[in-house]
């Protein structure tokens, strides 16, 4: 068995060249679908490819955020599912009432499929 810094310097190519052609491939496809729609939509110009590389980057940032905000919703998910099963009835209706004035009607997924 290879040590794993060797095993590492043969992966960290692959990743690298992976990596470079997802770039490309993305900002080709989004290059090409918005010279494809905008124009004809619109009336916009089309594009260069390093503006649509900045495009997709500038929706990863927007719309994606970065992988941070899934790892932490999916945490503070389980936090409140936690939270939730040790509540008391009561503390469970008062919730229920502050939610209410908010949100309208509030029921946890698992007690709707109770009921």
């Amino acid at each position: 068995m290879r040590p794993k810094w060797q095993r590492v310097m043969m992966i960290a190519p692959l990743a690298i060249a992976a990596m470079a052609a997802f770039v490309f491939v993305g900002g080709e496809l989004v290059l090409r679908l918005w010279n494809w729609l905008t124009p004809s939509l619109f009336g916009w110009k089309p594009i260069t490819f390093w503006q649509a590389l900045g495009l997709l980057v500038l929706c990863r940032i927007l719309f994606g955020g970065c992988g941070i905000r899934n790892a932490h919703r999916s945490h503070s998910g389980r936090r409140m599912a936690a939270r939730w099963e040790r509540m008391t009835p009561e503390e469970r209706e008062r919730f229920r009432q502050g939610f209410r004035g908010w949100w309208g009607s509030f029921e946890p997924p698992d007690s709707q499929s109770k009921a």
